[in-house]
This record gives structure tokens, C-alpha cells and sequence, in this order.
């Protein structure tokens, strides 16, 4: 656009100056022809006619090399006389003549009818005056303009767009290593490896330097975050040990709880139990952040052929006293998976647990494993109220607590969930419920079944014994069911 508009500028000025120049040029052409035909022309009058012929000069010979008209008028009547053609009839009116030139009131150049017209009186013998019009054609002047405006307009339309194009090439050329740093830029932020090296372009310029600059700049970052995660593995490192050690202490309190409770009798004896709760309560949040350590510190745990169904059907067990008020439904289909099996069973306990906590009582909670697609998969569904939508973005992180429990949880239970499924190559996902009502919960877990284990027609995997037994609880209202 810059170059469009200095080429266009330019152009103008060469315009106006090129139309000066050439009007002015004609304009002298045109003002010498006259005064030659004015100094060569003799008139007579023939007794009351204009003898046109009588000059030395022929009017039409004159004419006809430029396409010049000529008129002679009568200064006293200012009736037409001749043209270059010849003596006009008397009393013929000018409009019957074309061009229609007019009489002129004096003496001068003029523009008239698209031509430029020179008058001038000259003396008639022996006696008299006439005025002399001498007119050129403007259109071979207006044409001459024309074709130069159309090179001018040509000329700048031209020279933009060659400027377009050598801008353009001059840019991308200039651009390119900048392309280079953003694709690089790019590259590092898809694979996040900050010691992968930028391009440097091959001047020392202005962008070699931001290449420079950038690379150091990655380079103390890479550091930092070397750095940072070998602060984090440390932590998790001391976390691990640290919760592991505080197991022998604990147990060894409990223990002693335990039999300090047998002993006492009356308010010495409530006050022991209540140290025996919290001091459960205590290894149990002890074990969570041990397993949660061991999770995040990586540290590799032998894995052994593990029965999902007796996983199951132990967890609700165990939850048997504190879900009398729940409808408990197992349904344990033989799933063999390669597992730790105690962090297996947190991870059904805690999945049940949450339910039995979380809903009101008389709600049904329904446990089942199946087989689908190689995976052994835990399904943990209730038709409860559910959760609310504001915890579903981060209802898998650490500490968070929806407040249906009364304050008794500590928030760890589902970020166990999840630890223990992804260290076990599975996943756990929070899906729509396939109630009756369509209100409630439902939790999936995903883990690839054991190698070697052979599945039958209907998806079932040969499983230990006990995972094909049934059991019920003591409630009229709760009950586990197992199947096989």
C-alpha cells in the first residue's frame, strides 16, 4: 500500500506536468500555424464578395494537413464569408456550418467546440477588415493524454505488484528463521523437553540473538525443573519411609490398646476405647498416605494372581456391621487380574465404603465384577442422590470431601481409587447410573486381566472357590449376594 501510494503520487505529479507540457506545446503549434497563415494570406474584395481564392495561400490545402478548420468573418456585419472550403452563399448562418465557430469579439486564443482556436483580423483590399479563425482538433491532444495516463495507471499497478511480490519474497525470507523458532517452540511445548535444541540462523542478527536467548532460557528452565523433580522424589521418597515407619509404632499401640481396654472397667474403660478409635482411624489414614507415597515415589511391588470377585466379596464383608442399614448386593464373576492384592482390596473397600457413607439408608448399593474386552472390570453403583456436579471435576483428587459423611473422611479414599487402578494399568471412571430412578452413582474400574488366563464362552475366568461362595449379613434389610 506505501509503495501504491508513492507510485500513485508520483504518477500525478508526472500527470500534471506531462498535460502541461503538451497543451502547452500545442498551443504554440497552433498559434504559429495562424500567424503563418496570417502573414501569408492576401485578401481582395470582388466587387461586394470576399475573393477567398485570390490569396496566395489555398485555405483548404492549408487546412487539411492537421485537420485544422478556418473561418473568415465580415468585422462589420460579422456574417460568415469562407472556410477553407470555399466562399460560403450570402447570408449563410453559421449554425449551417460545422463546426459552428461564432464571430469572436476580439482578437485571441480560445478553446471552442473541442478545438483550439487562434483569431486574427486582417486587412481586406483595398479597403475593409475580416478576422481569421484558425482551430486544431484538441482530440489528438485528449488521445496523445489519454495513452500516457493509461502507461501511467500501468506503471503503478505494475510497480505495486511487483513491489507485492518482492516484499513478499523479502519477508518470508526475513520470517523464516523466525518460523523455524516457532516451530521448534512448538515441538517443545507438544513433547515438553526443553533441552531440544533451536535453530540458529546463519546471521548474526537480531533473531540469532533471540535463538540464543531463548535456548538459555530453556536451558535454566530444564535445571529448575530437574531440580524441582528431584525435590518432589525426595519428598515422596521421605513421605514413603516416614509412613512406613510409623506402622510399627501404631500397631504396637494399638496392641496395647487393645489389651489396656480388656482390663479396665467403667470411664477408664470408655476413654481406652476411644483411643482405640482414633488410634485405628490413625493406622488406617497412616496406611492410605503409605500407599499414596509408595504410588507417587513409583516404588515397584510384587504382583501376583488375584481373584477380583474374592477381593470384592471380602471388602463387603468387612463392611457387613456398618452397612446393616443399605440393600448390599455382590455380584462376583470370577475376574483373575495380576495385583497387590491388599491395595486391590482398598480399593473395593473404599469404593463401598463411599457409597454406604454417602447415601441414606435403605439405599441399594450393587458390587459386581464381569469380564469385557480382556479387562476385569469393578462396577460399584447406588441409587442414592448422587454426586453433586461441583465435585465431578476434581471428585479424584486428594482432600476433596463432598460433607455427606459427617466429617469422618478424610478425603483420600477415591485418590487411593485412582492410584491403585493407574498402578495396576487400569482406570477408573465416573459413569451414568443405570438405575431404575437414573439418580444415583456409579464407579467403573478397568484392569487388564492376568496373561495366561483363559475365559469361557460367556466371558468367565476360572477363579478360586471362594470367590463363588455366598454369604449374608445380619440385617433383615441389607444383603450380599454372590454368583458365579
Amino acid at each position: 500500500m506505501l509503495t501504491f501510494v508513492i507510485l500513485a503520487g508520483f504518477a500525478a505529479i508526472v500527470d500534471v506536468k506531462t498535460t502541461t507540457y503538451v497543451r502547452g506545446q500545442f498551443d504554440n503549434e497552433v498559434t504559429a500555424a495562424a500567424n503563418q497563415l496570417h502573414s501569408k494570406l492576401k485578401l481582395s474584395w470582388n466587387t461586394t464578395t470576399l475573393s477567398c481564392k485570390s490569396s496566395s495561400v489555398h485555405l483548404g490545402d492549408y487546412a487539411s494537413a492537421d485537420g485544422a478548420q478556418i473561418r473568415i468573418f465580415d468585422v462589420g456585419t460579422g456574417g460568415l464569408l469562407c472556410t477553407q472550403y470555399d466562399v460560403v452563399a450570402p447570408n449563410t448562418r453559421v449554425s449551417e456550418v460545422t463546426p459552428a465557430f461564432g464571430m469572436p469579439r476580439h482578437q485571441g486564443t480560445f478553446t471552442e467546440l473541442g478545438y483550439r482556436v487562434v483569431a486574427r483580423e486582417v486587412g481586406v483590399k483595398p479597403t475593409g477588415e475580416v478576422m481569421l479563425l484558425y482551430g486544431r482538433p484538441l482530440s489528438q491532444v485528449n488521445h496523445t493524454l489519454a495513452r500516457v495516463r493509461l502507461f501511467l495507471l500501468l506503471g503503478v499497478l505494475g510497480g505495486t505488484f511487483l513491489a507485492l511480490l518482492a516484499g513478499l519474497a523479502t519477508a518470508q525470507r526475513a520470517m523464516r528463521p523466525i518460523a523455524e523458532l516457532s516451530d521448534a517452540a512448538r515441538e517443545i511445548e507438544k513433547t515438553r523437553d526443553p533441552s531440544l535444541l533451536l535453530p540458529h540462523p546463519e546471521a548474526d542478527d537480531e533473531i540469532a540473538e533471540l535463538a540464543r536467548t531463548l535456548e538459555g532460557m530453556l536451558g535454566a528452565l530444564d535445571a529448575a525443573r530437574n531440580d524441582t523433580e528431584a525435590m518432589l522424589a525426595r519428598q515422596r521418597e521421605f513421605v514413603a519411609d516416614a509412613s512406613h515407619e510409623l506402622r510399627t509404632p501404631l500397631t504396637s499401640v494399638l496392641a496395647n490398646l487393645e489389651l489396656l481396654a480388656e482390663e479396665l472397667d467403667g470411664e477408664q474403660a470408655e476413654t481406652a476405647q476411644a483411643a482405640l478409635r482414633s488410634t485405628r482411624r490413625m493406622r488406617r489414614l497412616v496406611g492410605d498416605l503409605l500407599l499414596l507415597a509408595r504410588a507417587d515415589a513409583e516404588r515397584i511391588q510384587p504382583q501376583r494372581a488375584t481373584d477380583l470377585a474374592t477381593v470384592v466379596t471380602e471388602a463387603a464383608a468387612e463392611l457387613g456391621p456398618v452397612s446393616e442399614d443399605h440393600e448390599l448386593v455382590i455380584e462376583a464373576e470370577p475376574a483373575v487380574v495380576e495385583g497387590i492384592r491388599d491395595d486391590l482390596h482398598r480399593l473395593a473397600l473404599n469404593l463401598i465404603e463411599n457409597a454406604v457413607r454417602h447415601t441414606p439408608p435403605g439405599t441399594r448399593i450393587t458390587a459386581r465384577t464381569t469380564i469385557e474386552d480382556g479387562h476385569a472390570t469393578l462396577v460399584v453403583e447406588d441409587d442414592g442422590p448422587g454426586i453433586p456436579p461441583a465435585l465431578r471435576d476434581n471428585l479424584f483428587e486428594r482432600f476433596v470431601r463432598g460433607g455427606g459423611d459427617g466429617g469422618r473422611g478424610s478425603g483420600l479414599g477415591l485418590a487411593i481409587v485412582r492410584a491403585v487402578a493407574v498402578s495396576h494399568g487400569g482406570s477408573v471412571a465416573l459413569e451414568r447410573p443405570r438405575t431404575v430412578s437414573g439418580r444415583g452413582t456409579r464407579f467403573v474400574i478397568r484392569i487388564p486381566l492376568a496373561r495366561g488366563a483363559r475365559t469361557t464362552s460367556g466371558g468367565a475366568v476360572a477363579a478360586p472357590a471362594s470367590a463363588q461362595t455366598s454369604t449374608t449379613t445380619g440385617s433383615t434389610i441389607g444383603r450380599r449376594r454372590s454368583r458365579s
